[in-house]
């Protein structure tokens, strides 16, 4: 062991000692860095670490473009139309994001074909590297969206694909336009974005989706379901300070808002911007 016969040598080397030991135990908050000109200690904050990726070891080939297929657990939404990327299979270690489409009363019953056909679904199929995941559950006759049947799929989606749940999108037209105000009042946490179509909810619940990105879409000439379902849910968003929603109101197109806003590529721009935290 050293021996001190000088008191200060033996404070400056104990010193020294304790800063090595500080330093050392730190490096999860940051390198320390000393500035030569002003002699300053500079703490440079570690590097934000990638995304995370799916183990390439689990990764289950998938059917790519559009099947039909089982909900696992279900009870009241026990169907859906899936459509998989055309390079899923090739990139075993990407998550990617699904977009959750909600039909309308036109599409319920027992045949996928009619909602395979129908709003979203039949746009992304125009696509076959369409660059996410769409899953468009179908709603049994006579009933409308189940928020607790649809939280099933949402938890069996994700255990059978490689989605990143940190991009979950839901949107749908009329009655789906209805169910995606529903669900994201309900459970806000599920979803990185919503984009309901001509659709309406509860304005004295919207306060819940303040922070939530949103793009609305409906016609001002809509007799089906009347415009004012969508400006007073963008309005109460915003009366809660909501900052994140917009609101797209065509003029014209009845009850046809969705063809259009399906059709337009910002609408898949925005909705790639968005990653819930």
């Amino acid at each position: 062991m050293t021996q001190f016969k000088n008191p200060l040598a033996k404070a400056a080397t104990l010193g020294l000692a304790c800063l090595l030991m500080f330093s050392a135990c730190s490096r999860d908050e940051g390198s320390a860095e000393v500035t030569p000109d002003t002699g300053k200690t500079e703490v440079k904050p570690t590097p934000t670490p990638a995304p995370p990726t799916a183990p390439a070891e689990n990764f289950v080939n998938q059917q790519t473009g559009v099947t039909f297929k089982k909900v696992n657990g279900a009870t009241t939404v026990t169907d859906y139309v899936l459509q998989i990327p055309a390079s899923y299979n090739e990139k075993k270690t990407t998550k990617w994001p699904v977009i959750i489409y909600l039909h309308g009363v036109g599409e319920r019953g027992t045949d996928l074909n009619q909602v395979k056909r129908s709003g979203l679904a039949v746009r992304a199929a125009q696509e076959p590297d369409f660059p996410f995941i769409v899953v468009s559950p179908q709603c049994k006759p006579n009933m409308t969206w189940d928020v607790a049947a649809l939280n099933i799929l949402y938890e069996d989606i994700l255990k059978q694909y490689n989605i990143d749940p940190s991009r979950v999108y839901l949107t749908g037209l009329s009655m789906g336009g209805y169910g995606v105000w529903d669900w994201a009042v309900k459970f806000p946490e599920k979803f990185a974005a919503a984009v309901p179509i001509c659709g309406a909810g509860t304005p004295s619940r919207a306060c819940v989706l303040k922070d939530m990105p949103i793009w609305a879409f409906h016609n001002a000439d809509d007799y089906t379901v009347g415009v004012a379902g969508s400006r007073n849910m963008v309005n109460a968003i915003k009366a809660c300070g909501g900052t994140l929603v917009k609101y797209t109101e065509n003029p014209t197109g009845g009850h046809d808002a969705w063809t259009k806003a399906y059709n337009d590529p910002a609408l898949y721009t925005w909705l790639n911007q968005q990653k819930k935290q």
